[in-house]
């Protein structure tokens, strides 16, 4: 992780996974809803203080919250943070992209 500039501490609320794409220089923040819960405002806030130097050196962040389904994706769904995207294990071929947008033209 010193090779990305993540500064990684034990005692630290680090998410769920990490993955990384060294060639297209890009992390995947992710969380699954089951053990610590969803992407909301306020943990997208400490997912980019975490992640803040990776970006400095030219990756790019994306952040990611996993459910299992459908149905509890609804229960959570006005909780989740603007620029997150969203994955269900059951429509594993899909991602819900909660894109921020100023304008609608910007689509």
């Amino acid at each position: 992780m010193r090779e990305v500039n993540l500064p990684i501490e034990v005692k630290a609320n680090l998410p769920d996974v990490i993955l990384l794409s060294q060639s297209a220089r890009e992390l995947v923040v992710a969380e699954a809803v089951v053990s610590t819960g969803i992407i909301s405002e306020s943990r997208l806030a400490q997912l980019l203080e975490l992640t803040s130097a990776s970006a400095r050196l030219g990756f790019t962040i994306r952040f990611l919250t996993a459910f299992p389904s459908r149905s509890l994706l609804r229960r959570f769904a006005d909780q989740i943070a603007w620029g997150t995207a969203v994955w269900v294990a059951a429509e594993p071929n899909n991602l819900v992209l909660f894109q921020k947008r100023e304008r609608i033209q910007d689509l």
